[in-house]
């Protein structure tokens, strides 16, 4: 099957499971079907709300593998990238707490994106500069990430204040969709928006073409006059703002506060989305979606009490529909071509 075919009838499937969803969502919440316990749990804006908010990091830590994944660099550090940028933007906000909440939120932001971008471009050294097997440098920074954060968090520190839902005039009031998807704090707009950004500045830009480019023919790139390598650390230190803004929803708009492993396998979660997604913004945030409402699910029938099954079982079905989908899926997509390939130009050959 070919990847446009692929892509295409993932599509499709993702369209109509994405109509029917908002269909019974919709009917659940304006009909006497929502004393149905069960379709309740399923369709309730309370679900849909907590799967929308769970999405936002497994998105944005998407959007960062395709950044690298899409010039050619491996990225499965993106969970230490996260929680690096969580940290910072928790040390930030706990220093600036006697600023204006608006104030030191943003400068929480700023810190969580840098140290993203910091931990991005460190991959990018050791994978371009130092030749280092990638996966291996991806696993150096997550276990740096977790080793530096558990030491330097101060469990007395409380940060004040998260960002609250600003909701849009109008938009807001829709029934069901209003509630859910236009009454949110500004990092969730600022995650949905990303997603068309990139799709945009990958499939209709100069840089978009001469990042694919790169990741599927760095020879050819190399040919035409594009610096294959800077481009490769430039996406990657992208991609690590990326996975950092995602570390900053998590304490800044999702928690409030640092734990130490917040990220909880997020950051692997979000791999699997990029790549059930097949490399495409989109359909990373329909996979990212996915994974979200399994994520929604797991926490509202262990709220209702509706099953009779020990409460672990149900915390694994994110992780589950995870390695189902992945497993289903790896096969019938294609990554980049050039992907976890060290690039040498003519001149060092």
């Amino acid at each position: 099957m070919s990847r446009k075919r692929v892509w295409k009838t993932s599509s499709i499937v993702s369209m109509v499971l994405a109509v029917g969803l908002v269909v019974m969502a919709i009917l659940v919440n304006t009909t006497s079907l929502s004393q149905q316990t069960w379709l309740r749990v399923l369709f309730g804006v309370s679900a849909l709300n907590f799967a929308l908010r769970a999405t936002v990091p497994l998105v944005l830590g998407a959007l960062s593998g395709i950044l690298c994944e899409r010039s050619g660099i491996i990225n499965i550090g993106i969970e230490g990238m996260m929680l690096a940028g969580a940290f910072a933007g928790f040390v930030v906000k706990v220093a600036t707490n006697s600023w204006p909440l608006g104030m030191s939120l943003m400068a929480g932001v700023l810190a969580a994106v840098l140290i993203g971008g910091v931990m991005g471009l460190l991959h990018a050294t050791l994978s371009i500069r130092y030749r280092m097997d990638q996966i291996i440098s991806g696993t150096i920074i997550i276990i740096l990430a977790a080793g530096f954060t558990a030491y330097l968090f101060d469990r007395d520190a409380v940060a004040e204040g998260k960002f609250v839902a600003m909701p849009i005039p109008g938009l807001s009031k829709i029934p069901v969709l209003g509630e859910v998807l236009f009454n949110n704090p500004p990092l969730t707009y600022l995650a949905l928006i990303l997603v068309v950004v990139l799709h945009v500045a990958l499939f209709h830009t100069r840089w978009g073409l001469r990042t694919r480019a790169c990741g599927e023919h760095p020879r050819a790139a190399d040919t035409v006059g594009i610096n294959v390598n800077r481009y490769r650390y430039m996406n990657t230190t992208l991609g690590g703002m990326m996975a950092g803004l995602a570390g900053g929803f998590l304490v800044l708009e999702a928690v409030g506060q640092f734990q130490e492993g917040m990220t909880a396998g997020r950051g692997f979660i979000s791999l699997a989305a990029m790549i059930f997604g097949n490399w495409m913004p989109f359909g990373a945030l329909g996979a990212s979606a996915l994974f979200g409402y399994t994520q929604a699910l797991q926490n509202e029938l262990l709220l209702a009490g509706v099953v009779n099954v020990p409460r672990h079982f149900i915390s694994m079905l994110p992780y589950v529909v995870t390695i189902v989908a992945v497993s289903g899926f790896v096969g019938r997509v294609r990554p980049p071509a050039a992907e976890g390939k060290v690039y040498e130009t003519e001149s060092s050959a």
